[in-house]
């Protein structure tokens, strides 16, 4: 029984006066730590907007520092608790193979990410299409890039993916240009129907005159129409407005003008 007594007192004294400082210590440490960390990370912030340092950039390295800061974190929270860091290295040495394999696409992604920095097919902003994925970028981290498409749905999608395979990138250069395509009746005059539609481009205020001036051309000779192309420039920013704006703006002035656009339609004739 005195014994089992000492033993008693023997695992208490160990727990209250050996584990649980340590415990309370590696508690304020991961608290302390965790606070300055947040805090570096807004100075750092501050340093790169006031080096004017790309927003991509700045994504990319605030976020590689903040995992590193946090893992080294962990790591020293674990060495005051008493796990030593040997054993700890042995274990992840002994599943190796496993760990390896476990990281492989996080270490692809890495690489993807450093790729897209160095190589920048795209940056934050840009309006990117790339197989199933396409919408602005909105940040581009260590190890994915968030997309934000126009139904404003975000996209997570994984650097190998967009560093690895062929992309679209829309805003790339600063112009645009639009495809209107519109079918005339046979009959109608091509010459009058091309006026007109430079006409309705030259006035839209989303249509510029740079890189060239808005052009019409025959594209087709179909069953029923005569199919006319229109090219006009705009920005990248007006590309949107400027589509949705002259599709109408051709109907109404085709309507103006007598210019008739043919449509399919079906004669069913009844014998008895």
């Amino acid at each position: 029984m005195d014994q089992l007594i000492t033993a008693a007192k023997t695992f208490l004294t160990d727990v209250l006066f050996k584990s649980i400082p340590k415990l309370i210590l590696a508690l304020i440490i991961l608290y302390v730590g965790l606070k300055l960390i947040k805090l570096l990370n807004k100075v750092m912030k501050k340093a790169y907007e006031k080096h004017q340092v790309d927003i991509s950039l700045q994504q990319f390295l605030q976020s590689l520092i903040d995992i590193t800061l946090k893992i080294l974190l962990i790591l020293t929270v674990m060495n005051i608790i008493g796990i030593q860091m040997t054993s700890f290295v042995a274990i992840i040495g002994a599943a190796g193979l496993a760990v390896g394999m476990a990281l492989q696409g996080t270490l692809q992604n890495f690489a993807g990410g450093v790729i897209i920095l160095l190589l920048k097919p795209f940056k934050v902003g840009d309006y990117i299409e790339q197989g199933n994925y396409a919408g602005s970028v909105k940040s581009i981290q260590i190890f994915n890039t968030t997309i934000v498409t126009y139904d404003n749905l975000t996209i997570v999608v994984p650097n190998t993916e967009l560093a690895t395979k062929s992309l679209t990138n829309y805003t790339a250069l600063p112009s645009r240009r639009v495809k209107v395509n519109v079918g005339i009746r046979y009959g109608e005059s091509v010459e009058k129907a091309r006026e007109v539609l430079l006409q309705v481009a030259n006035a839209n205020p989303h249509v510029t005159q740079e890189p060239k001036v808005p052009a019409v051309y025959v594209n087709a000779l179909g069953e029923s129409s005569i199919e006319l192309i229109l090219f006009a420039w705009t920005t990248q920013e007006k590309y949107w407005d400027a589509l949705f704006s002259l599709n109408q703006e051709v109907y109404e002035a085709f309507q103006a003008n007598g210019i008739e656009i043919p449509f399919n339609q079906m004669d069913v004739h009844i014998t008895q």
